[in-house]
C-alpha cells in the first residue's frame, strides 16, 4: 500500500483515524495553484485511489483562504513558443492535465469534503465543484474569473456544469460574476452555509461524524453509481448499480452492518 511523503513543499497532510486533512499551503499567494502544488495534489490523489483505510478527505486552504485559482505569475511566464505544424499546442497539453486531476479527485473512493473560506476562484472554484460535500462561509468569495482576463475556464467548466447545470454555468462563466457564500449554497455549489471559520470547524466535525456512520466500501460503490448518471443509458447505469449492490452485499461490511443492526449497536467502522 503506497504511503504519502514525509513532507510536502506546498501541502500540509494530517491523518486522524480514517480522515485525511489536506491543506493547501501557499498562504502568501492565497494558495494559488502552481506546478509544484498541482504535482503534489496529483501525488496525493494517486495514493488515495488505493487507500481503503481512509474514508474522508478534507480539502482546506492555509491562512483563511481556500484557493484563489492559478498563479497568474507562472501563467504569464509559461506561454512558450507556438507549436509546429501538426503538433499539439503544449499549452493545451498542460491545461488538460488539470482536468485529468479534477476528474481523479472527484472520482476518489473517499468522501471529499471542501471546507471553503476566503476565496474560491477559477481553478479553486473547480476544486469545490468536484467535492462531495462543500461547507462555505458567508464571506467567502466565488467566481469563474477566467474570461475577465482573456482566458477560458476550459477544464473547470464541465465540472461546474455537472454541479449546477449548464444555464447557471453559462451565466457565471460569461459574466465572471463574483458572489458570496449564500449564493453559492443557493445555486448548489455549497451544501452548508456557516458564519465564520469557527462555525466552519464545528460544521465540518458534524459532517465528518455523519460520514463515520457510513461503510467505506458502500460509500465508494455508491459514489460510482451516482457519477455514472447521465453519462450512459439508464439501463446500463441500473445494471452497473445492481453489480455494485451484489459486491457490497457479499462484503464483510454488509455482514457487520446487518449484524450490528440486529444487535442494536454501532458497526465497527463507525468508531
Amino acid at each position: 500500500m503506497a504511503d504519502f511523503r514525509p513532507a510536502y513543499e506546498t501541502l500540509i497532510l494530517r491523518r486522524d483515524r480514517a480522515r485525511l486533512y489536506v491543506t493547501l499551503n501557499r498562504p502568501e499567494v492565497k494558495n494559488a495553484l502552481n506546478p509544484v502544488l498541482l504535482g503534489e495534489l496529483k501525488d496525493v490523489a494517486d495514493i488515495l485511489c488505493d487507500r481503503q483505510d481512509i474514508k474522508a478527505v478534507i480539502l482546506r486552504g492555509a491562512g483563511g483562504t481556500f484557493c484563489a485559482g492559478a498563479d497568474l505569475r507562472n501563467m504569464e511566464s509559461s506561454i512558450g513558443a507556438p507549436p509546429r505544424p501538426g503538433e499539439k499546442d503544449p499549452i493545451a497539453i498542460n491545461n488538460r492535465e488539470y482536468g485529468t486531476f479534477l476528474e481523479a479527485l472527484g472520482s476518489l473512493p473517499q468522501v471529499v469534503v471542501a471546507a471553503v473560506e476566503g476565496y474560491a476562484i477559477a481553478g479553486g472554484f473547480g476544486l469545490v465543484c468536484v467535492s462531495d460535500v462543500a461547507i462555505v462561509t458567508e464571506g467567502c468569495g466565488f467566481a469563474m474569473s477566467e474570461t475577465a482576463i482573456g482566458i477560458v475556464p476550459a477544464q473547470i467548466a464541465p465540472f461546474v456544469a455537472a454541479r449546477i447545470g449548464v444555464p447557471q454555468t453559462r451565466h457565471l462563466a460569461l459574466t465572471a460574476a463574483r458572489f458570496k457564500g449564500a449564493e453559492a449554497v443557493r445555486i448548489g455549489i455549497g451544501h452548508y452555509l456557516v458564519k465564520d471559520s469557527a462555525a466552519l470547524d464545528e460544521k465540518l466535525e458534524e459532517v465528518l461524524k455523519q460520514i463515520d456512520r457510513c461503510a467505506p466500501l458502500a460509500n465508494a460503490l455508491t459514489k460510482q453509481v451516482i457519477m455514472r448518471v447521465g453519462t450512459e443509458p439508464l439501463s446500463a447505469t441500473l445494471d452497473f448499480a445492481a453489480d455494485c449492490f451484489a459486491q457490497a452485499r457479499r462484503s464483510p461490511e454488509a455482514a457487520e452492518g446487518l449484524r450490528a443492526f440486529a444487535e442494536k449497536r454501532p458497526p465497527r467502522w463507525a468508531g
